[in-house]
C-alpha cells in the first residue's frame, strides 16, 4: 500500500498549477523512493518530470512499486478542497482503483476525506538522456516569468541566446520586436544573481507558449535553471526542497 504524508497540501497544489496545462491524464510511480510523474504532452514538444523524494514527506511509506493513474483535472480539483496549509495524506491500497486524500487543518479539528477515481494509463517511460549542455544559466524564477510573459504579447516565439554577452531573449512579432539581455552578475551569494556557464555559444528558437506554462512552477522555487544545448531540447529546471519539476522542450527548427 501507499501512504504518503505531507506538510502542506499547497506543494501538490503547486505542482499540479504547470503540469495540468500540458498533460490531462498521468502515471504517479510510486515506489520506496518517492513518488515520480514523466509524461508528454499530446502534441509531443514538451516532457514535464517531477519527483518527490521519500525524505521530504512527514511520513512515507510504499511497500512495492505501484502507478496510480490520475486524470489532473480531477485531483486538481479535489485538491481544491484543501487549505494550503492542510497536512495532507494520499493513501491507496495495492491494486486500488481509488486514491484517498485526507485533509487534516493545522489549526482546528477538521479533517476532509475525499476518494478520486484511478484510471489504467498505459504510458512508456521515456528515457531521458544524459546530455552535457554547452549552457547553464541560473536566474530567479520571477525574472524568467516575467520576460517569457512580456516577450508572449509580441509574438509566438523567442530566440533564447547564450553568449559571452549574457543571455539575450528576442521575439519577432508582426507589429513589434523585442528583446531582453540580462548579463551575468558576480555576487553568487544574492538570490537575484544570474549566473551563466557556458562552453560555447548557443542560440535556439522555441515556441512561447509553453515556457509561459512551464513558469507557472517559480512559486515553487525562487531560481530556475535553464540548460542548454544546440539542436537538442531545452531543460528548464526548478529543484525545491522535496524534490524537482523539470521540463524539457524541443526547439522550433526552421520556419515551422
Amino acid at each position: 500500500m501507499l501512504e504518503a504524508k505531507l506538510a502542506e497540501a499547497g506543494t501538490l497544489k503547486k505542482l499540479l498549477d504547470a503540469i495540468k496545462e500540458l498533460v490531462t491524464d498521468a502515471n504517479f510511480e510510486c515506489n520506496e523512493e518517492g513518488i515520480n510523474l514523466q509524461a508528454m504532452d499530446n502534441s509531443h514538444v514538451a516532457l514535464v518530470a517531477v519527483h518527490l523524494e521519500a525524505a521530504g514527506f512527514k511520513r512515507y511509506r510504499c511497500d512495492r512499486p505501484m502507478p496510480l493513474g490520475v486524470n489532473l483535472t480531477s485531483l486538481t480539483k479535489v485538491l481544491k478542497c484543501a487549505k494550503d496549509d492542510d497536512i495532507t495524506t494520499l493513501k491507496a491500497a495495492d491494486e486500488a482503483d481509488v486514491l484517498n486524500l485526507v485533509y487534516e487543518a493545522k489549526n482546528s479539528d477538521r479533517i476532509a476525506e475525499y476518494d478520486m477515481k484511478l484510471m489504467d494509463i498505459d504510458s512508456d517511460t521515456l528515457g531521458i538522456p544524459d546530455t552535457e549542455y554547452d549552457a547553464r544559466v541560473t536566474m530567479p524564477s520571477a525574472e524568467f516569468t516575467r520576460v517569457v510573459r512580456d516577450l508572449s504579447q509580441l509574438g509566438e516565439s523567442v530566440r533564447i541566446e547564450v553568449s559571452k554577452e549574457g543571455v539575450r531573449f528576442a521575439s519577432e512579432g508582426e507589429a513589434a520586436n523585442g528583446s531582453v539581455l540580462m548579463k551575468q552578475t558576480d555576487d553568487d551569494e544574492d538570490t537575484q544573481a544570474i549566473t551563466i556557464e557556458m562552453n560555447q555559444h548557443v542560440s535556439l528558437t522555441f515556441s512561447l507558449k509553453y515556457l509561459v506554462n512551464f513558469s507557472k512552477s517559480a512559486s515553487l522555487c525562487p531560481r530556475v535553471q535553464l540548460m542548454m544545448s544546440n539542436d537538442v531540447p531545452l531543460l528548464v529546471a526548478y529543484d525545491f526542497g522535496q524534490g524537482y519539476i523539470r521540463y524539457y522542450l524541443a526547439p522550433k527548427i526552421g520556419d515551422d
